[in-house]
């Protein structure tokens, strides 16, 4: 059973960068296309980035492009995403999720969860 554990929220001021980690365990890491998604308060959770298996290729959320990168390190099962230049609407819940699809932008494509790490922004 795959299993996902987030870590590397938690508050920064507007403008400010945090890099989320994600690591993988219980399969194979590098046949799993990954996700980022996130969920704010009151609102539904949403997409932000996606990657392939090999890491070559990405996929980003239009109001994330520019600010946040995706990456992993399958030699690490790990996949991080990198925030920069953050604002008070990135405020949210950061999910990470694995699915054998790839640079999906779906929930549904995604097969498995990590519990989540809160990320606050303040203005």
């Amino acid at each position: 059973q795959v299993q996902l554990v987030e870590s590397g929220g938690g508050l920064v001021q507007a403008g400010g960068s945090l890099r989320l980690s994600c690591a993988f365990s219980g399969r194979t890491f590098s046949r799993y296309g990954m996700g980022w998604f996130r969920q704010g308060p009151g609102k539904e959770r949403e997409f932000v980035a996606a990657i392939s298996w090999s890491g070559v290729s990405t996929y980003y959320e239009d109001s994330v492009k520019g600010r946040f990168t995706i990456s992993r390190d399958n030699a690490k099962n790990t996949v991080y995403l990198q925030m920069n230049s953050l604002k008070p609407v990135d405020t949210a819940v950061y999910y990470c999720a694995a699915g054998q699809w790839q640079l999906r932008g779906s929930m549904n494509d995604y097969d498995y969860w990590g519990q989540g790490t809160q990320v606050t922004v303040s203005s």
